[in-house]
């Protein structure tokens, strides 16, 4: 059940407040739809923060892996950003989960991990990114920049 401002307990919501979910007017090509799972939205305030000053930038909350893959089947979104514990699962669990609901989505995941071990554990994902715990705006800068290449990438299909 998409919709809200994403201030309210259980928090998906838009930053924006521009239309959501599937076929809703002719913005799904220029928006950029992301999906922030973490039970605490303090680890990724920095990150939303330096998202939502993008007009081209749509977030979405959840603060569960149950409830990011209740969305993710329901909504359209280019990235899914994880925390590392969800409460329900790991971040990497969830992006093995979002595989089943969409096999083209993108995730990128909170990991204390070292890179290799990071390579390992999320080997066969296709995770986009390995953030650092509480991300910022260069976190953010590159995850936007990342998706736009990858959407211009597919329009050209």
């Amino acid at each position: 059940m998409p919709g809200g401002d994403g201030t309210g307990p259980g928090g998906q919501g838009s930053g924006t407040g521009r239309g959501m979910g599937r076929g809703q007017g002719g913005q799904r090509g220029s928006m950029i739809k992301l999906l922030l799972v973490t039970p605490t939205r303090n680890s990724l305030g920095g990150l939303a923060s330096a998202l939502k000053i993008n007009d081209d930038v749509e977030l979405f909350w959840a603060e569960s892996g149950g409830k990011a893959l209740a969305i993710a089947a329901e909504t359209l979104v280019d990235l899914v950003v994880t925390d590392e514990c969800l409460g329900d699962m790991t971040g990497l669990e969830l992006a093995e989960k979002m595989l089943s609901v969409n096999p083209m989505i993108n995730c990128a995941a909170v990991s204390s991990l070292s890179s290799k071990e990071f390579h390992e554990a999320s080997e066969g994902l296709g995770l986009l990114a390995q953030l650092p715990a509480l991300p910022g705006k260069d976190q953010a800068e590159e995850l936007l920049q990342r998706i736009k290449n990858l959407k211009g990438r597919l329009a050209g299909i």
